[in-house]
């Protein structure tokens, strides 16, 4: 401590005389200008690098701020630590050249090297406020009233669509469905369901469809009476299929007669009602009237000539009446054509043999 104390009053000394005082503070000068540029240069330097490195961390975590503290030397010290170290090397030389003492150069850069550590250290940043969590509300749902305005609005440009008209289902027609009902509910095994919902309709119309599918089905079960019931002449005067009906059922309950006087009472053309004629000519064969019943199977005979059985039908009634050689021809076309039974076939075949004979 005794050479430093030594040092400062020698360094005083010599400051006090004009020429080293120039000298020294020549020197003073120079050396302060020259480590002001170098403190100059590592401040931007820092603070480039500090720049960055905030740039840096604020893009890589969003938003948030990482606050970046940075720490200086103080000048005044390390400068302090220099000049001491020089005073004490310069003290075991010469007095005479030995460099002025450090403290007094420290003395007077001090506000310069305050103004420097200000600059190098970078204000702190202010306590920022927490963040505050903000709940985002929740979604609306989406708004649909312009979409019906839309719809309506194209809906109105439209033309209005007519209103569509109910058709009134005409008698004929609710027969037709009703009749397909009763024979389903035949087929099921419910005749007196069945003839009740016929009874049901035949109450506010004739029914005839109706009538017809419910009448048929009882002669299959061998129930004229039944069939008859729904068959009154009345109804089936108009009507050739319930004539027709009623005729079999009177034939089933042995009343020939009256079959042949119902299926007569009006003749419908071969071609409207085939089935018709055949029963007629087959009735009129019955009774003994071959010449009508032969008409009636030429007249069959003449709307389709491929059938064997009519021909036969034409050959029994010629030969009831008498004419052997047309009968012979009936019978010689009957056994060339197809769709014979086996028993019908050989009573063709034997007609044949003995009218040939004879």
């Amino acid at each position: 401590m005794s050479l430093l104390n030594d040092a400062l009053r020698a360094a005083e000394q010599r400051q006090n005389r004009p020429e080293v005082a120039a000298a020294y503070a020549g020197q003073s000068q120079s050396r302060r200008g020259s480590r002001y540029g170098s403190w100059v240069v590592i401040v931007f330097l820092v603070a480039g690098a500090v720049g960055a490195s905030a740039f840096w961390l604020m893009t890589r975590t969003g938003n948030e701020d990482i606050p970046v503290h940075v720490s200086a030397p103080p000048a005044q010290e390390a400068g302090t630590e220099l000049q001491l170290e020089s005073v004490a090397e310069n003290d075991n030389t010469a007095e005479a050249s030995q460099p002025a003492p450090e403290p007094q150069v420290v003395v007077q850069s001090e506000p310069e090297a305050r103004e420097v550590a200000e600059a190098v250290e970078p204000q702190k940043p202010e306590p920022e406020p927490e963040p505050v969590r903000v709940e985002a509300p929740e979604p609306e749902p989406a708004v649909t009233t312009p979409v019906v305005a839309e719809a309506e609005t194209a809906q109105e440009s439209e033309a209005p669509t007519p209103p569509i008209k109910q058709v009134r289902e005409t008698p004929e027609a609710i027969d037709r469905r009703v009749s397909r009902e009763l024979a389903s509910l035949l087929r099921s095994g419910e005749p007196r369901q069945a003839e009740q919902m016929l009874q049901e309709l035949a109450n506010v119309q004739v029914a005839t469809a109706s009538r017809e599918v419910f009448a048929r089905q009882m002669l299959v079960q061998e129930m004229p009476d039944r069939a008859l019931a729904w068959l009154p002449e009345s109804v089936t005067s108009g009507d050739a299929a319930l004539r027709l009906l009623r005729a079999r059922a009177l034939h089933a309950k042995g009343s020939l007669p009256e079959a042949l006087a119902t299926l007569e009472s009006s003749v419908p053309a071969v071609r409207q009602a085939v089935e018709y004629r055949v029963t007629l000519a087959t009735l009129l064969q019955q009774a003994g009237r071959t010449t009508d019943a032969a008409r009636h199977w030429s007249a069959l005979i003449a709307e389709d000539d491929s059938r064997a059985a009519w021909w036969v039908g034409l050959a029994i009634a010629l030969e009831t009446g008498g004419e052997t050689n047309s009968a012979v021809r009936a019978y010689s076309q009957a056994a060339q054509l197809p769709g014979l039974s086996p028993s019908l076939a050989n009573y063709v075949r034997e007609r044949l043999k003995a009218l040939q004979a004879g």
